[in-house]
């Protein structure tokens, strides 16, 4: 049997007329030709057929009771066949989140497969993630400058749906008084609003405390407190960021861990697993700067920027903006865009995130003050 080749001899099925051919394995192939001509008849009634069939003998005779038993097809012999999965060729979806492997349900199954035999590494370092001790993630929180205050929490719950009522009773019984529930901190004596059929994330605040070296050893405490609670994960918020410490799964030297590999972390359908940027979809939109701008001589009043309603004619909204930014950042916006920094030119394509500026409009119909953050 060849491995490199799928070989097909004398396939008369249906309309085919004793047709021998060779087909690469481990290749993408596509069949072509005239309406008739037998696509079908080799790619799903000669091919997947024979090779269902030979996957389904192979299979225990209890097992065979549960899955239809196909024909044989008519044809001479097939060499290299491997067990074969079908996707019928009128079945048709929009949905960017349907592909191959949502349709023949391979995908839940590589889920489970990568979940059970995976082995994760740094992505910094490339070793293998291993688990981290509590002197170990001591030392990495106390890298820290000193001054910087954090918080150590217990992540007691992580997208899952409910209420969890039982959740933040067990904490309030075990003497804690604060939680995050999805980001907002609550007091664990006051009512804390969870939608039902919503997920949520909760953290249960062990300790707050400000990095200097004599909190050592309350730190370890608290560590090993809010480990216990989670199941050997870690929370620690240092402001604006929160850092995920396990003593499971976690790269000593580069501070990158991770939560112990389940299913849901290899599914794009999910908030765990989706790639944030595209979220899960595998492409994202975005501006082509070379058409909103297409020469960067012209200046902004030279009508250098070609979006829609972005003209600079008369009292317009757009000049309005324009002015604005010129104000703030100091700029002309006679000045050609090539000229411009490139700091001003992506707020000027972006916006300015949280930032507000003030802008002034005058027309015949008179003037007026406005903020606006974008």
């Amino acid at each position: 049997m060849s491995l490199e080749r799928i070989i097909v001899k004398g396939a008369k099925e249906h309309n085919l007329k004793n047709i021998d051919v060779e087909i690469p394995r481990e290749k993408l192939v596509v069949i072509t030709g005239l309406s008739g001509s037998g696509k079908s008849s080799l790619a799903f009634d000669t091919i997947y057929a024979e090779g269902q069939r030979r996957y389904v003998e192979s299979l225990s005779s209890y097992a065979r009771m549960f899955l239809g038993q196909m024909d044989k097809p008519n044809v001479e012999s097939i060499e290299g066949l491997s067990p074969a999965i079908s996707i019928d060729q009128k079945t048709t979806s929009k949905n960017p989140r349907s592909t191959v492997g949502t349709v023949t349900e391979i995908y839940d199954y590589l889920r489970l497969l990568y979940a059970r035999i995976g082995v994760p590494h740094c992505t910094v370092c490339g070793r293998e993630i291993r688990q981290q001790t509590v002197d170990q993630i001591v030392d990495k929180i106390m890298t820290y400058p000193v001054g910087t205050k954090i918080q150590v929490m217990s992540p007691v719950v992580r997208g899952r749906k409910g209420e969890h009522a039982k959740v933040l009773d067990s904490a309030r019984k075990a003497g804690f008084v604060r939680v995050r529930a999805d980001g907002i901190v609550y007091d664990l004596q006051e009512k804390i609003p969870l939608e039902k059929n919503k997920k949520h994330n909760i953290e249960i605040i062990v300790d707050r405390l400000v990095i200097k070296p004599e909190i050592t050893s309350r730190l370890s405490d608290s560590i090993e407190t809010a480990s216990k609670h989670s199941g050997g994960i870690v929370m620690v918020n240092f402001g604006d960021e929160d850092v995920v410490f396990s003593q499971k799964y976690a790269c000593p030297d580069h501070g990158v861990s991770i939560d112990e590999l389940t299913p849901r972390m290899f599914s794009f359908n999910n908030p765990f697993g989706a790639c944030p940027k595209c979220t899960g979809l595998g492409v994202f939109l975005k501006i082509d700067e070379n058409k909103i701008i297409p020469d960067r001589n012209k200046s902004i009043k030279d009508g250098g920027i070609k979006g829609g309603g972005w003209a600079m004619e008369g009292s317009t909204i757009a000049a309005m903006y324009f002015d604005a930014l010129a104000r703030r950042y100091k700029f002309s916006l006679s000045t050609p865009i090539r000229d411009l920094p490139d700091d001003v030119v992506q707020k000027i394509l972006y916006g300015t995130g949280d930032e507000k500026l003030t802008m002034h409009r005058r027309n015949v119909y008179g003037s007026g003050t406005y903020e606006r953050s974008e």
